[in-house]
């Protein structure tokens, strides 16, 4: 597949125009409407001096003006960066410095949180406000100003090896990275995940992921290229309200990461909520429970969870059809279209089934590296098999099955020794949410005199459960190899997390 990211916008703004594309606080906007606006913005980005390559950041919350302006940088040729604006001023600051962008898409109230940021930039370049400008800046533009202008940008000329996207992870082990996304990668993620999941043009997606990450972010690009509609929340913070307004727009599919799932659990038996129109489920970001995925089947049995793995810097890896959850438990899945996986030792050898290695990604999904830092970007992208090939060194430990099935072990940064024996936490977190009592739960190594490193579970309790030390020991110890058990168990009230749903696990070391 090669095109342009906005193309599928294009296309289905001619074939659909009167489709749904995003519907928003119960106000539709078709595909024409989202087209038009964002060609409206882009003309404004040209003409207020966005050439193309400069990266523009886009901090809004998920919001129509979120999606027309990723839209319209792409289609101005700029290279669009979409921030979280839940995050620190520090981390804003830090990803705007690091990228050097000029350009911002923004929120009147979110000025305070943009101000250290701004301040190191110097003077802006182009800068639009959604709800007005603020007072403090010189040379802004209403957002619903540049919206309404009439007319199309001009061809700035881009191809598809071209930047579209500069994503940055989550910074879960590490300070984040500025992830570079051709628009060959986009168009072409856009396509295979469509494909690989069915989806189909009277779809309705019920999106509460942050387009700030690729995986909320390509909900909106790969229901352009088929054609369906998102219904787009801005967070999941009020629940049952996100769900009522699902069970009202009859949303057929639901992505999410285990914590939205884990609160979907905790609001069980979603008394007063019709969820019958649910087809699909769709899990990354991290591993989900095998106790979860049964207690979701018999909450949502019409909904059937497709497991995915996948990182920023390929943005998808995998799928595993529904239908063989049981059949191959605890199994992400076969490679999406077009996509090579394969586990290696640490010396880069290729892996038989059943053997524990890093999983190395190759595909025209696969990133063009990590903006500045050209160390970095070695690390992750080696050659491959086929001379002047870089494929992706993604850290996680894989196994395979004869079949091709892929199994997440764990990240290799994860793994530790106690008693001189290796421990996968995700072995043992697989174990501990067998416990109805656990609605989170986190294995981390920590220093130990005796045994080098010591196995710790940190637990956060669904509300009104009661779960002792000893009680988990006893139940761990059914199931584990003696050196697995953890010897040391937290509970709080609920585990750090990422700005994409992930644990935070450095944090509980």
């Amino acid at each position: 597949m090669t095109g342009l990211a906005h193309d599928h916008l294009v296309g289905a703004a001619l074939t659909t125009p009167d489709h749904p594309a995003v519907v928003v606080d119960d106000r539709v906007h078709t595909f024409a409407d989202v087209h038009r606006a964002s060609d409206a913005v882009a003309a404004w980005l040209q003409g207020a001096g966005v050439a193309r390559g400069e990266r523009v950041a886009v901090v809004l919350d998920n919001s129509v003006e979120q999606v027309v302006a990723v839209w319209a940088v792409l289609k101005a040729g700029g290279v669009v960066t979409v921030v979280n604006p839940a995050s620190t001023a520090d981390k804003v600051a830090y990803v705007l410095g690091d990228c050097d962008v000029r350009h911002v898409i923004s929120h009147r109230r979110l000025h305070r949180v943009l101000r250290t940021a701004l301040r190191e930039r110097g003077k802006l370049g182009a800068s639009l406000w959604v709800g007005g400008v603020p007072d403090a800046v010189d040379g802004g533009t209403a957002f619903d100003d540049a919206r309404a202008v009439a007319g199309a940008p001009a061809d700035p000329g881009t191809i598809d090896n071209d930047l579209a996207a500069i994503i940055y992870t989550s910074g879960s082990t590490g300070g984040p990275k500025g992830v570079m996304l051709t628009h060959r990668n986009v168009h072409h993620n856009a396509w295979a995940i469509a494909r690989s999941l069915g989806l189909r043009a009277d779809d309705v997606i019920g999106c509460v992921l942050s387009l700030s990450f690729t995986y909320g972010l390509f909900q909106i690009i790969s229901a352009a290229h088929v054609g369906c509609t998102v219904l787009l929340e801005r967070s999941f913070a009020y629940p049952y309200e996100v769900l009522k307004r699902f069970a009202t727009g009859r949303i057929t599919v639901m992505p999410g990461v285990p914590t939205v799932f884990a609160t979907v659990l905790q609001m069980a038996p979603l008394d007063g909520l019709d969820l019958s129109s649910l087809r699909m489920l769709t899990n990354a970001a991290a591993a989900l429970p095998p106790a979860h995925l049964d207690r979701l089947a018999d909450l949502l049995p019409g909904a059937g969870m497709v497991q995915m793995y996948g990182q920023t810097e390929c943005t998808r890896v995998c799928c595993l059809d529904p239908a063989l959850a049981h059949e191959r438990p605890g199994s992400v899945g076969r490679p999406i279209p077009n996509t090579e996986a394969y586990v290696v030792d640490d010396d880069g050898r290729r892996l038989p089934p059943g053997q524990v290695g890093e999983l190395v990604v190759r595909g025209a999904h696969v990133m063009r590296g990590y903006w500045g830092k050209p160390e970095a970007t070695a690390a992750r992208l080696r050659d491959g098999d086929i001379p002047g090939e870089k494929v992706l060194h993604t850290g996680d430990l894989f196994r395979a099955d004869a079949d091709g099935y892929l199994y997440f072990v764990g990240r290799t940064d994860d793994v530790f020794k106690c008693k001189g024996e290796k421990v996968s936490p995700g072995e043992v977190e697989r174990v501990l949410y067998e416990l109805d009592a656990v609605a989170e739960a986190a294995v981390v190594g920590v220093p130990d005199d005796i045994d080098g490193m010591a196995v710790k579970a940190v637990l956060a309790l669904r509300d009104g459960a009661e779960l002792t030390p000893d009680q988990v020991r006893r139940h761990c110890r059914a199931r584990l190899e003696p050196v697995l058990v953890p010897s040391r168990i937290e509970v709080r009230d609920e585990l750090p997390k990422t700005d994409s749903g992930k644990i935070r696990k450095a944090a509980l070391r």
